[in-house]
């Protein structure tokens, strides 16, 4: 594993974005879902697609809040450009698992709020 540099960390730039529509993505190679997300009045509304299907129906992320890398060049999946890198975390069969703001949280984290 490469070391990392605090300064090289602070240049990935992870927000909270709530997912505004979500659809099945059956072209895709593995089963995927696409993903429209609002981080915000800065940020605005950015696509994705990930590979979550077993834990995620398009209906069930509606309304999530994930966290998501915003300054990745755009990737093309597919037929479908992705503009953001949602993140999450393998269960133990390898299947992801998103990742967002503590839901137990009584506060609301704003859209577009920066991972510090």
């Amino acid at each position: 594993m490469a070391d990392v540099s605090f300064d090289d960390f602070m240049k990935v730039d992870v927000r909270t974005g709530c997912v505004v529509r979500a659809e099945a993505y059956p072209e895709a190679l593995k089963p995927a879902i696409k993903m429209w997300i609002d981080f915000g009045d800065e940020i605005g509304e950015k696509k994705t697609s990930a590979q979550v299907t077993a834990h995620y129906d398009p209906d069930s992320l509606v309304g999530k809040q994930v966290l998501a890398v915003v300054n990745f060049p755009p990737r093309q999946i597919g037929k479908f450009m992705s503009e953001v890198l949602v993140l999450g975390l393998p269960d133990e069969n390898g299947e992801i698992v998103l990742i967002g703001p503590d839901g137990d949280v009584e506060v609301d984290v704003p859209l577009g709020g920066r991972l510090h």
